[in-house]
């Protein structure tokens, strides 16, 4: 429905490029790791003997993790400000490499402080196990708690997640929320840094209510109020190529989401069966008052799913988040460079995105360019230029090394480049990118792959 979007505009100017807070947001992480271990050092006298270090160690491991549990939790929320101001896929890859944090400190504060037990009691280790989980107060909750992230752990492991449909990793990781839940009475029960000391337990609580508070109003309480208030609807469905289908959704006042070309949703569409998974997509066109509009490839059984659709069809959505957006632009030239079904957030940006802009276009075949004659309109009435990078006629796939990307780009290196693809397309562009002499400020990617 590309006509649903045309426009004859000249793209408006581009806000001042704003600072990412992600150095601040990583200081004020790692600033709480080290009130933690200050916690533990203020805390603790002299240690001695092999039980003694076994069991500081645990201690501090255990404090570690709990707190790392808080902002495990706490990246998963959804902060606007993360979201949109850091980027979607830079908050998942900070996500996932808390998790690795969470399960090793959690393993080492389980078999440490078990350890020191057994060697001050003098009994064994199978003994003191069963003794402490036993015996000690909110120890059966928090044994629960830490198989469950195990669990969690295990399935998000690449390996077994390529092998794990998405739903099925969705909701095992979801269970998050409850190993946490169940683990932190513990904390307080037996941490002798919180036993006695009110205003650490206080500063403990405000840390775990704040984070549970930041997921219910993110998670839960707005995108409730986004889908009561916007009433979304599936308008048409379009083929685009073989295999892509633009979706176009209807709702009211969709000006006040603010979202921006470049920007994607999480959408859940309650029919075809496909209610049961949110999955993300970007938009494909800048949105409209009235009108968004997304386009799919079917890669699996839910996103062939999306052809099915019918109008009318309920909509629930979540977002806007991610930051691929003319707020990092930095020079008056940009190149957008897509592969397959990543060309939908690039095909936002061509239309709005201010200042001299090229497109390339990496497909297999001519028949494979979704949004081929939109690109082409656009670039028509705006004076760009789109370049397309095609398998050759046996197959063989096009240059795009840093030498073929200067001739096809003159001053390359003076340009802000947007890459969106497949992570092994974005990858390969951008070390060719980087050959080029285009620096790493410069060099724009967001994905949904962890």
């Amino acid at each position: 429905m590309a006509t649903l979007y045309e426009q004859r505009t000249a793209p408006a100017l581009a806000p001042a490029r704003r600072r990412s807070p992600a150095g601040l947001v990583l200081a004020v992480l790692w600033a709480g790791a080290a009130a933690v271990l200050a916690l533990w050092w203020s805390d603790t006298g002299s240690v001695v003997g092999a039980a003694g270090w076994l069991t500081g160690a645990g201690r501090i491991a255990g404090l570690l993790s709990g707190y790392s549990c808080a902002v495990l939790v706490g990246l998963m929320a959804r902060v606007p400000v993360l979201e949109r101001g850091i980027g979607s896929d830079r908050v998942a890859r900070w996500h996932a490499m808390a998790g690795r944090y969470t399960i090793c400190l959690l393993l080492a504060h389980v078999v440490l402080i078990l350890a020191g037990y057994a060697a001050q009691d003098r009994r064994s280790l199978v003994d003191e196990t069963l003794s402490v989980i036993l015996d000690y107060p909110e120890m059966l909750k928090a044994t629960a708690g830490t198989v469950i992230l195990l669990a969690v752990g295990v399935t998000s492991a690449r390996a077994v997640r390529r092998r794990t449909s998405y739903e099925f990793w969705y909701y095992v990781h979801l269970l998050t929320y409850a190993a946490v839940f169940l683990a932190f009475g513990h904390q307080l029960a037996l941490g002798d840094d919180f036993n006695g000391h009110p205003v650490t337990t206080a500063a403990w609580y405000a840390l775990y209510l704040g984070v549970a508070g930041g997921v219910l109003w993110f998670r839960v309480l707005v995108p409730v109020r986004l889908n009561l208030r916007h009433r979304l609807r599936v308008e048409s469905v379009q083929r685009e190529a073989p295999g892509v289908y633009s979706v176009v959704v209807r709702g009211e006042r969709l000006d006040e989401l603010g979202a921006r070309a470049g920007q994607f949703f999480r959408w859940r569409f309650l029919g075809a069966g496909l209610a049961r998974t949110s999955t993300p997509y970007s938009l494909s066109a800048p949105p409209r008052p009235d009108l968004m509009r997304i386009t799919v490839k079917a890669l699996g059984a839910h996103s062939a799913r999306v052809a099915l659709l019918r109008p009318g069809t309920r909509v629930w959505a979540e977002g806007p988040y991610g930051a691929l957006t003319a707020d990092r632009r930095t020079a008056p030239k940009s190149l957008l460079i897509g592969a397959g079904v990543g060309i939908t957030p690039l095909r936002a940006l061509f239309e709005t995105l201010p200042g001299e802009v090229t497109v390339l276009y990496r497909a297999r075949t001519a028949e494979d360019l979704a949004l081929g004659a939109e690109l082409e309109a656009i670039a028509h009435w705006r004076g760009a230029r789109v370049l397309y990078a095609l398998n050759g006629p046996r197959g063989q796939r096009p240059d795009l090394s840093a030498g073929s990307l200067r001739t096809a780009v003159p001053d390359l290196a003076g340009h802000d480049v947007y890459v969106c693809g497949p992570h092994g397309f974005a990858r390969d562009v951008y070390e060719a990118l980087h050959a080029a002499g285009v620096p790493d400020r410069r060099i724009h990617h967001e994905s949904f792959e962890l």
